[in-house]
């Protein structure tokens, strides 16, 4: 779905930093810099995928949105249809500064779908009583309303009305992950976080859950935070792309423009491992060297001049701030402009 131009979600500097503590007094000695310093903007009616490799972040990111955790520092801005007594919001809330009558109410329009069906449904619920439990927990609708609701967002999930009297473990995983969508879709959201929503998924159900995940975005005028790393599928999903790396985001850029022609070195090693469904066409795979630095102990300057085969002097040093390059692309990178001259992509 084409993005307007309502901006619904801005999100500035956020941090989410991890305490460990050691000892019999349980001092604290250091941090896990989870989030370290990110930017995002969504528009309402988009889809924004944020990839990355596996413990770069982007969970914790997508859960200190929601304030699932508490974010450590930053800004979460969201803009919601009503405030807590129910008349229209013309402007901004500040997420990360909500009391907890706020939070209740933006929760309506900020919802989740987590990416184990398995672990995310409770086993001792019916499935109508999983779908209904937003509706009661807000206070909306009489118990007869809340279930004719929940066989209308069943049914729109490609599911039976029949199927509310029976258990999640009667289902298969790809029925279970849409009891989790049409929980997530209950409360009529204005903003979703999927998270890694086809991942525990056969591949033969990955197709069919990301096409009903388009098809409810247009239905019901959606907008979503799309975390994954298969960048095939957010390649197909996806309006913008946010590449993370060690709790930073390298690079923001429209879907193609990210895919045909990535500037941060990181980007483009992702990308060439991709594979391409054409026999006469080859991509050149680039190895990265090295592993995945401690989130404990970061690198000085760009934190992923340790493993990039351009690195100078400077990225041992500084670190690059998120810099506008054209296109509505930006790249966290000292050497972007050169790099694309030379046509890394």
């Amino acid at each position: 779905m084409a993005a307007s131009g309502d901006m619904l979600l801005q999100v500035r500097g956020l941090r989410v930093h991890f305490p460990i503590r050691r000892g019999i007094l349980r001092r604290v000695v250091g941090h896990v810099r989870a989030v370290d310093d990110i930017d995002l903007d969504i528009r309402a009616g988009e889809t924004l995928g944020l990839v990355g490799e596996s413990g770069c972040g982007k969970t914790t990111a997508g859960r200190a949105i929601l304030r699932l955790i508490e974010p450590t520092a930053g800004r979460i801005l969201f803009r919601p249809r009503q405030d807590p007594a129910g008349a229209p919001v013309l402007g901004d809330v500040e997420v990360a500064r909500a009391d907890p009558r706020r939070l209740k109410a933006l929760r309506r329009d900020m919802q989740m779908i987590f990416q184990d069906p398995y672990a995310s449904l409770d086993p001792r619920m019916k499935v109508g009583a999983i779908v209904t439990e937003p509706l009661r927990a807000h206070g909306i609708g009489t118990p007869d309303e809340r279930r004719q609701r929940a066989r209308e967002i069943l049914a729109a999930v490609g599911l039976s009305p029949d199927h509310m009297d029976r258990y999640p473990h009667a289902f298969s995983g790809g029925q279970r992950q849409r009891i989790g969508i049409a929980r997530a879709l209950v409360l009529e959201p204005r903003l979703i976080i999927a998270d890694e929503p086809v991942s525990a998924l056969d591949v033969s159900i990955q197709a069919q859950v990301v096409n009903l995940l388009g098809d409810l975005q247009r239905q019901f005028s959606l907008t979503y935070l799309f975390i994954a790393h298969d960048l095939s599928v957010v390649r197909y999903i996806s309006n913008r792309v946010a590449v993370m790396y060690l709790g930073h985001i390298v690079e923001t850029a429209p879907t193609d423009a990210l895919f045909d022609r990535p500037l941060h070195p990181y980007t483009e090693a992702l990308i060439s491992a991709v594979p391409v469904p054409d026999a006469d066409r080859r991509r050149r795979r680039i190895v990265l060297q090295g592993d995945v630095p401690s989130p404990v102990n970061p690198p000085p300057g760009c934190p992923f001049h340790t493993r990039c085969r351009y690195a100078e002097a400077v990225c041992r040093t500084e670190v690059p701030p998120s810099r506008p390059l054209g296109e509505g692309r930006h790249v966290a990178c000292h050497l972007a402009e050169k790099l694309a001259l030379r046509g890394i992509a």
